[in-house]
């Protein structure tokens, strides 16, 4: 066969038309021919297109449904993840991983941040990659005990710095400082659904009887981690009022911009066993420290998640998703006019009863760990 005309192109020119492609299109060109792969591989593209090609925004599920293969004695496992604008699924392995029992938990800036452990060394022995499953290209962070992965909730912000954090401390890792700093954590309980945004940590925490739940917004500031042993405050105000007596089980999720999402059951009444009526969206401007509401489950939704008193909730930005026991499907919440729109996922492509967990994705080929 002759070779094609655009093979004749200059590779300034190539890498201008690729780079009016959209993400997922770029993705599907580079398994064409070896040519291609190689202009859409190249770091100058990558650098090029890191202005110009959006991400691609991916719901990823947590924990897997694990595929284990042996290759090179070594045991790798499939990331399914949705494309909410899309409508399908899709699957990422992570065989490029000299680790075994790979555990995605975290994702910040196109970086997907996973528990494994060396074949070499005993199970006790963790440590966090980082690594770029478009890419191909992953770093391990300094090992850590088995103890930090079963408990600790991994933290990420947009500078990539990383906290792994528990009811009794916190390790806090950049890539200024490349090891592990320990700090005793003043919290009163364990912290609920922390999330990392801008310079700071936010979690909920139970400061109640074992009779009766009290909620309270707890923060810290990363910039004065290494000047203070007691690091975490209660972030109040009067004009607030009862806004966490009116939820139940309530959790945080990351806004967008200088937001927290705060989600749960909106209860009927003040009583100690009240029923809820709905899940309820609220969002806290952190500049201006007020709330307001962002959304409301339909209550033809709702009732499949009416006898799920453990159900789950995980995004970013504008859309939060839902998972309960038993449901087979996700629910998904898009910032909208009107309290938002409302949706199901179907397909869940995970087995077992249980709620999905998960986390945002925001795919993007120039992230480099």
């Amino acid at each position: 066969m002759d070779t094609p005309p655009i093979y004749a192109l200059p590779q300034d020119t190539l890498q201008q038309i690729f780079s009016c492609l959209p993400l997922r299109q770029i993705i599907v060109c580079r398994s064409v021919s070896k040519l291609f792969n190689q202009i859409l591989t190249s770091p100058s593209f990558l650098h090029h297109i890191s202005t110009q090609s959006p991400p691609l925004f991916l719901l990823a599920l947590r924990p897997l449904y694990h595929h284990h293969y042996h290759v090179s004695h070594s045991l790798f496992s499939v990331l399914h993840v949705f494309d909410p604008n899309q409508n399908i699924w899709l699957r990422f392995d992570f065989s490029f991983l000299p680790f075994r029992s790979l555990h995605p938990v975290a994702s910040s800036q196109g970086l997907l941040y996973v528990w494994g452990h060396s074949p070499d060394l005993p199970e006790s022995n963790k440590s966090l990659i980082a690594c770029n499953p478009l890419t191909r290209q992953f770093k391990v962070l300094p090992q850590l005990g088995s103890a930090w992965s079963k408990h600790g909730s991994v933290l990420v912000d947009s500078l990539n710095r990383v906290m792994v954090l528990t009811e009794l401390a916190a390790l806090f890792y950049s890539n200024s400082v490349h090891c592990w700093l320990k700090f005793s954590s003043n919290l009163p309980s364990k912290p609920r659904s922390p999330v990392m945004t801008s310079d700071s940590v936010y979690a909920l925490c139970d400061v109640g009887s074992p009779w009766r739940s009290q909620w309270k917004l707890f923060a810290c500031k990363l910039s004065t981690l290494r000047n203070s042993q007691q690091f975490w405050y209660g972030l109040e105000k009067h004009e607030w009022g009862d806004v966490f007596d009116v939820l139940k089980r309530p959790r945080l999720v990351r806004g967008s911009g200088n937001r927290v999402l705060m989600v749960g059951g909106l209860k009927s009444s003040y009583s100690l066993n009240s029923s809820c009526s709905t899940i309820i969206i609220l969002r806290l401007d952190l500049d201006l420290l007020e709330w307001e509401e962002a959304g409301r489950m339909p209550g033809a939704m709702y009732k499949f998640f009416q006898e799920s008193n453990k159900f789950k909730v995980f995004g970013m930005g504008d859309r939060v998703c839902f998972s309960a026991k038993r449901l087979g499907k996700l629910a998904l919440w898009e910032c909208g006019k009107g309290g938002g729109d409302w949706r199901w996922i179907d397909g869940l492509a995970v087995s077992g009863d249980g709620p999905s967990r998960g986390f945002v994705w925001e795919a993007r080929l120039n992230a480099v760990p």
